[in-house]
């Protein structure tokens, strides 16, 4: 049997994102602190959601981005929360920004059920032991893995899933909504089937569809590309005309609308497109993380990516075309509200993280290089 393990804070290892800063949940950014990032820096947002009554929670993943997020908040509602993990990192570490008290409290409550979801045999008999009222679903990607959680708990109550906006099909009319047509030969097909298994098995489930997520500890490089650029004081090459549009939503919005779905009869087997109300070009993004952390004005090249042959590597982290969401369904259904403009966010991010000198992947030019390189380029 799967034994659950409370983490006391003297079994953890000191985290690199560690803060003498003493409030996690933050006040509203000034507009100064925009402008100046020697200023000193409180994280913004009410990070605290209520619900109804307390739940035996599994978070299936937690370690990373959302879920370190999400996790905090559940915790702070009274839920008894379980992380299903591997245990190749550590359950909790301490937040940029979280106080002493906050991390104690937090690391004190955590529970972890150490395990891998692909040995669904292990998922069917531990989760059956243990019972759960609600999952989440952060890092499931194939309907395959969602089977056995299902079947090992009978009495479930909510099974609330992270999918992507990107199941959508490629259109000429945005921005995407719920209802429009998906693409079965999506590289998030997984995610799609995933969906229809819950309806077709019956749960009450809930389906959230972020489109670009951004935020501290973000471990994909979205805003964290250009922030490379920007300390190097390096040209911002930007495929095409740099006016395609695309949406990015704040991790802690995104933690936010996973409470609020919890329990909530409103969000019984629907799906919701989460990020940001807002929609940004991509050179407006360069100039947006200019801005967040106190850079001068980038200087943008424009490029044809078809002259190019890169490998393997990305020259970009956006798919090179309008890509956004109707976020409209679930401020009218549920009520949410992002609490981050995208300066503000791209700023939280950049203050909590980045500029901290913390970052998951090292800076890499290669791809720049050889743009830059080439003449006959367009520079704004």
């Amino acid at each position: 049997m799967a034994r659950l393990v409370t983490l006391q804070q003297n079994q953890l290892s000191f985290s690199p994102f560690a803060s003498s800063l003493s409030d996690f949940s933050g006040t509203r950014l000034l507009h100064t602190q925009l402008q100046l990032k020697k200023k000193s820096w409180q994280p913004k947002g009410t990070f605290y959601v209520s619900a109804s009554s307390t739940k035996k929670i599994l978070i299936m993943g937690g370690t990373r981005f959302i879920g370190v997020f999400l996790s905090r908040l559940l915790v702070k509602e009274g839920h008894q929360v379980t992380l299903f993990t591997r245990g190749k990192a550590p359950i909790s570490q301490q937040l940029p920004g979280e106080s002493d008290s906050d991390y104690a409290d937090f690391s004190s409550k955590i529970l972890h059920l150490k395990g891998d979801r692909q040995d669904f045999e292990f998922v069917k008999s531990s989760l059956s032991a243990e019972g759960f009222d609600v999952v989440y679903d952060i890092n499931g990607r194939e309907a395959v893995e969602v089977e056995p959680i299902i079947d090992a708990l009978p009495n479930l109550e909510q099974y609330i899933y992270c999918s992507s906006a990107g199941v959508y099909l490629k259109s000429d009319l945005l921005p995407h909504a719920e209802t429009d047509a998906v693409d079965p030969k999506s590289r998030h097909k997984g995610k799609l089937e995933t969906e229809s298994l819950l309806q077709s098995k019956g749960v009450n489930w809930t389906s959230i569809r972020p489109v670009y997520i951004y935020g501290p500890l973000n471990y994909n490089p979205v805003e964290e590309w250009f922030f490379h650029r920007l300390k190097a004081g390096r040209p911002i090459p930007i495929p095409s005309s740099g006016i395609q549009i695309t949406q990015l939503g704040h991790v802690k919005d995104l933690a936010r609308v996973f409470v609020t779905v919890l329990g909530n009869e409103k969000a019984s087997r629907e799906i919701f497109n989460i990020s940001g109300d807002k929609y940004v070009t991509f050179d407006g993004l360069a100039r947006a993380c200019a801005k967040a952390g106190g850079f001068p004005e980038p200087e943008l090249i424009h490029y044809n990516p078809k002259d190019f042959d890169f490998g393997k590597k990305k020259s970009f982290p956006f798919r090179d075309q309008h890509f956004f969401a109707s976020v409209e369904k679930a401020k009218s259904v549920l009520g949410w509200e992002p609490e981050f403009g995208l300066v503000e966010g791209l700023a939280d991010s950049y203050n909590l993280d980045f500029g901290r000198g913390t970052y998951r992947k090292a800076a890499d030019f290669e791809t720049d290089d050889i743009i830059l390189g080439k003449k006959s380029l367009v520079s704004v």
